[in-house]
């Protein structure tokens, strides 16, 4: 693999601390800035409707910059944002700093899994990507537990201040080690457009935000589950998160291969099995050792489905796959924020903390449901393709005899 794909992985685990590492130290930001910890959970928002709003945003300004120019752009305005949340003097401007800091994620992504699939061969694209995903996995088995140690015992601050020296390096890697990637002839912000609005594209954003909803259904509340049904103590949670952390990063390096030799059964086969574990979940819980074997396959099943959902938008987008790649991690916060608020839902009406598990799974297999008719319909176009393209060709050879006589 390129040396470039090292580089998208070190911004990859920058922007994986960031987005993850708020939801354990939301206790010492309200402690530090006298606010309540509902209300600081607001800073967790803040970064995922920056996500939402920046992806299609930035990637539409810079359609017409160079990709490795515009990556440094992203990691700069990415660090900026880490730099004004260490220097927050209230919780106003902490709020803004998550914001700004959030603007720049999908759209880095969005661009790096264009350039990521560009370095390599053809049969080797879902791997090049699934290897820049490994930044993000590693983020939550490393990145996010040492961060939240350091803003425990350093403060808050601290964390933001670290996260932004890993994005200055992330630029260096990026100045360094990343190749020229031409532009597409004629690409431009109307073609962009154009690709996302293919039907296989908004049908593969669906799945993304069904079906990934299904992870965070049960991610959000996986803290408080370790100490409320799984009957660990606190001190455990960074244990539990890290396993699920683990999980992620096996899923993304099966996830490669498999989709590379079969994008569709690949992303049919994960979402049914995340289905399933979230089914199982609920039991398992209460077995402790069986608990932590649930935790890292959710994570496994669970993040197998990220590159071959994104290499389907890439790929039906064709030759303007920038605005769909990035909106695919719009989709996935979309899921983020909708899964943890049904999962909210479940908890409040009374129905105990395994239930967002089963809004999970019933999540995940509408997710599947909306892949299955994709993949239906895309093989019916492709056969009406084939009908119409033997056709043109029987009449042109008909002409052709005649002509000939």
């Amino acid at each position: 693999m390129p040396l470039a794909l090292l580089a998208l992985a070190v911004s990859a685990f920058g922007i994986g601390t960031t987005e993850f590492v708020m939801m354990g130290l939301l206790p010492n930001v309200a402690d530090d800035l006298g606010t309540s910890v509902p209300t600081a959970g607001h800073l967790v928002s803040a970064y995922a409707i920056g996500v939402v709003l920046g992806a299609p945003l930035l990637t539409a300004v810079g359609s017409r910059i160079p990709r490795k120019r515009m990556l440094l752009l992203l990691m700069a305005l990415f660090t900026v944002g880490n730099l004004a949340s260490a220097f927050a003097p209230d919780f106003g401007w902490l709020l803004a700093g998550r914001f700004l800091a959030g603007l720049p994620h999908g759209a880095f992504f969005g661009v790096g899994a264009v350039v990521a699939a560009r370095l390599v061969s053809e049969g080797r694209r879902a791997r090049a990507v699934a290897t820049m995903f490994l930044g993000l996995t590693v983020a939550n088995i490393v990145g996010v537990p040492a961060a939240t140690l350091l803003g425990q015992h350093r403060g808050w601050r601290a964390t933001f201040l670290v996260v932004s020296a890993i994005g200055v390096c992330a630029m260096a890697a990026l100045a360094r080690l990343v190749p020229y990637v031409p532009l597409d002839a004629h690409q431009g912000l109307g073609r962009e457009m154009r690709a996302l609005g293919n039907r296989q594209v908004l049908l593969g954003l669906l799945t993304a935000v069904l079906g990934f909803a299904g992870v965070f259904a049960v991610y959000s509340y996986l803290s408080a589950m370790t100490t409320e049904v799984m009957g660990f103590g606190e001190s455990s949670v960074t244990l539990v998160l890290a396993l699920f952390g683990i999980g992620m990063t096996l899923g993304a390096l099966a996830a490669g291969p498999l989709t590379d030799r079969a994008l569709r059964p690949t992303l049919y086969g994960s979402l049914g099995a995340l289905a399933v574990v979230l089914v199982v979940f609920p039991f398992a819980v209460h077995v402790r050792w069986a608990a932590l074997v649930t935790v890292v396959l959710l994570g496994g099943v669970g993040f197998m489905t990220t590159t071959p959902l994104q290499m389907l938008v890439m790929n039906k987008a064709k030759d303007a796959p920038t605005l769909a790649s990035a909106s695919n991690h719009s989709a996935f916060n979309l899921a983020n924020a909708g899964g943890a608020w049904l999962g909210g839902v479940a908890i409040a009406a009374g129905w105990g903390w395994t239930s967002p598990a089963l809004v999970g799974a019933a999540l995940a297999v509408a997710g599947l449901a909306v892949a299955v008719t994709a993949g239906v319909l895309d093989r019916e176009r492709r056969g009406v393709s084939r009908i119409v393209a033997s056709a043109d060709a029987r009449t042109a050879r008909s002409e052709a005899e005649a002509d000939a006589h």
